[in-house]
């Protein structure tokens, strides 16, 4: 079910600005037990549209197939039939017990104990179904039902394309479509020459085995529908139209190519992960997970409404030629991250990997020249593709000096649009109502995660006075315990610094954080004789002023600090010129509200850290850029959005 119910993680609530300190947000939740009755004429389509959504959104199904269609439902469900009890029933064992029930059977049958009922068919039918749900509990009814559809051809239209579209819209599908163009209208100027075209068409029309390659036409449902069309056909005749021919018996693609690029890097996994182990050192368990999400066809624009006689209509058009630059801390994270959306929204990419960790990158598998792949240095790779003016969009993730130099690029060049995902120094306030041993944990994978090269690292800790004394000494402990070693052995905690020049950047910081009174707790220096290997580091009575606390280690080096107060403690996180996230530890709600809406910073996790779901957005204020990567946001760094007007004349409403 390629592009259906994909849904479930884009299904959110609002916050909500109200009058008075409060806040407020809205929850979307699962109605309960859904009752879906299709049809046959779209029998996989019409499962998919009901089910998928229905499932996304936490619900369990009933649903009932046409009794003329089972077999396609049965089959995408996994079911095996069994005789229960007298009665023909579908034992489930694709979904979870209860998620998903099928029913197989003549007519209708609405439970009451229900919440909703959701019906394709006809509208007759469709009357049945609403007194039926209205009698019983009140359940609200969607339905879908039967149609007549109008097909307009003006006098100025290319009469060839006309019928040609005319012909698809009433013959798809057997001409068994609640939709189908069943009214063709026609302008009197050009009506004798569409007729005749038309009739050449249909003739031409292939009828025959639908398991025949080159079929356009199959056989209508069965013999009830068959008879009742040629009734039509009959009484067409006997009423005066002219029979011009026939009468009797005859004898979305760029998100499947996003899917499939996902379906080839999720075969790959393992392969591209141990590339990443390779390239950068970190735990294999860790660069082994993958997350995949597609938005490709979850594109749109909009209609506005405007003064006037005027139909106006927004579109969201690729951008063009894209530019990235990603990082060596999480090359295929990044790569995701970038290549992604730029993909989806309908660019090409040039991707340049960082020249520490270009292995993972050059697996790709997309048609060719979608997705180009340069490997080298940033003052000559990256320059070059930062200036260059062919280039239409850039984005870099790295640090910010170097940020700056790609903005300065961009606009000596084209003026290309920018977006920056830089360096952080992250707070991670453990407030006095904590339970210290949970906090403890949290800070430490906040700070230690992948060898502490995160941009968003909680490398500020700060703790509440009162617990401050234990929260050091168990912070202490679980640093003593981390596992340092092999990235490739199961267990590992934390592998090698990315290299010999980080390496002796992260013991210049311990040493000067030693010089400037900071009390060394534990760690400080080489874990044992070779490779780039940091034992796990604490500092206590960090202060503000010290270097250690003022830039951004990029390493296995925890610092913390105390405060007093909720004031003090947002203002001193704030006084850094970074924002890209924060971590809250609390049990209490307001202290929760009341930093989450102070912190200036583009991401803030309450008793949590370093979730990264591919649908929430990340970014930074201040100097950690600007823009947004992931989630819909993302999607807005790749378009241009063009905006379309047309006059309307005799408008029907406005």
């Amino acid at each position: 079910m390629s592009g259906h119910g994909r849904e479930k993680d884009k299904i959110r609530g609002l916050t909500v600005p109200a009058e008075g300190p409060h806040q407020v947000q809205t929850l979307q939740e699962g109605i309960g037990f859904v009752g879906q009755i299709i049809p046959w004429n779209f029998l996989l389509l019409m499962y998919a549209w009901k089910i998928g959504p229905a499932l996304a959104c936490g619900n369990t199904v009933v649903l009932k197939t046409a009794e003329q269609t089972p077999l396609s439902a049965l089959y995408v469900s996994k079911v095996e039939l069994v005789h229960f009890q007298g009665a023909l029933e579908h034992k489930e064992i694709g979904l979870p017990c209860s998620v998903r029930r099928g029913e197989l059977g003549i007519g209708i049958r609405v439970l009451v104990t229900e919440a909703q009922v959701a019906f394709t068919g006809s509208t007759k039918t469709g009357e049945a179904i609403l007194q039926s749900a209205a009698m019983s509990n009140l359940k609200p009814v969607t339905l879908e039902l039967g149609g007549k559809s109008p097909f307009i051809v003006c006098e100025d239209a290319n009469v060839d394309e006309a019928v040609e579209m005319a012909h698809f819209a009433l013959f798809f599908n057997q001409g068994q479509c609640c939709a189908s163009g069943s009214r063709t209208f026609v302008h009197e100027s050009v009506y004798d020459e569409f007729v005749e075209k038309a009739k050449a068409r249909a003739l031409r029309r292939t009828v025959g085995d639908p398991f025949k390659a080159g079929i356009e036409q199959g056989p209508q449902i069965d013999s009830k529908q068959f008879e009742k069309i040629m009734r039509y056909i009959r009484s067409g005749v006997e009423s005066g139209a002219t029979l011009e021919s026939g009468g009797e018996r005859f004898g979305k693609e760029r998100s499947r190519v996003m899917w499939r690029f996902a379906d080839l890097l999720e075969d790959h996994n393992d392969q591209i992960a141990a590339l990443e182990t390779w390239d950068n050192g970190k735990p294999y368990e860790q660069a082994a997970k993958v997350e995949v999400q597609s938005w490709a066809d979850k594109i749109h624009g909009l209609t506005i409404p405007a003064d006037g006689l005027h139909h106006v209509q927004t579109l969201h058009e690729p951008i063009g030629v894209a530019g990235q630059i990603i990082p060596w801390n999480f090359p295929l994270l990044m790569y995701a991250w970038k290549v992604g959306p730029a993909l989806a929204c309908g660019n090409t990419v040039i991707l340049k990997t960082a020249e520490q960790t270009p292995l993972s990158a050059l697996h790709a598998g997309l048609p060719p020249g979608v997705l180009n792949v340069v490997s080298g240095y940033g003052p000559t790779a990256g320059a070059a593709l930062a200036s260059h003016m062919d280039v239409n969009k850039l984005a870099f993730t790295g640090s910010t000096e170097t940020g700056k130099i790609v903005i300065q690029l961009a606009e000596k060049s084209n003026l290309k649009p920018v977006t920056l995902e830089l360096g952080g120094k992250s707070p991670f306030i453990v407030c006095e109502d904590a339970n210290v041993d949970e906090a403890v944990e949290l800070a430490h994978f906040s700070l230690f995660f992948n060898q502490g090269q995160c941009c968003c690292a909680g490398s500020h800790t700060y703790v509440h006075e009162r617990i401050y004394d234990e929260f050091v000494e168990k912070a202490k402990a679980r640093a003593l315990k981390r596992v340092v070693g092999d990235p490739f052995k199961a267990g590992t905690e934390q592998g090698p610094q990315i290299d010999s020049e980080k390496f002796e950047k992260i013991l210049r910081y311990i040493r000067s954080g030693v010089d400037n009174g900071a009390t060394l707790e534990t760690g400080g220096e080489r874990f044992g004789t070779g490779g780039y290997f940091i034992k796990p580091t604490v500092f206590s009575n960090v202060q503000d002023d010290m270097l250690k606390a003022q830039d951004e280690i990029f390493g296995p080096v925890q610092s913390i600090l105390k405060f007093k107060d909720l004031d003090e403690v947002i203002r001193r996180a704030n006084a850094s010129n970074c924002g890209l996230a924060a971590g809250v530890f609390t049990q209490n709600i307001d202290t929760a509200n009341t930093l989450t809406r102070a912190l200036r910073v583009g991401t803030v996790w309450i008793n949590c850290f370093d979730v990264f779901d591919a649908a929430i957005p990340f970014g930074g204020y201040k100097m950690s850029g600007n823009g947004r990567e992931k989630g819909i946001y993302c999607l807005q760094n790749y378009l241009q959005v063009k905006a379309v007007v047309s006059p309307l004349k005799n408008p029907a409403w406005l």
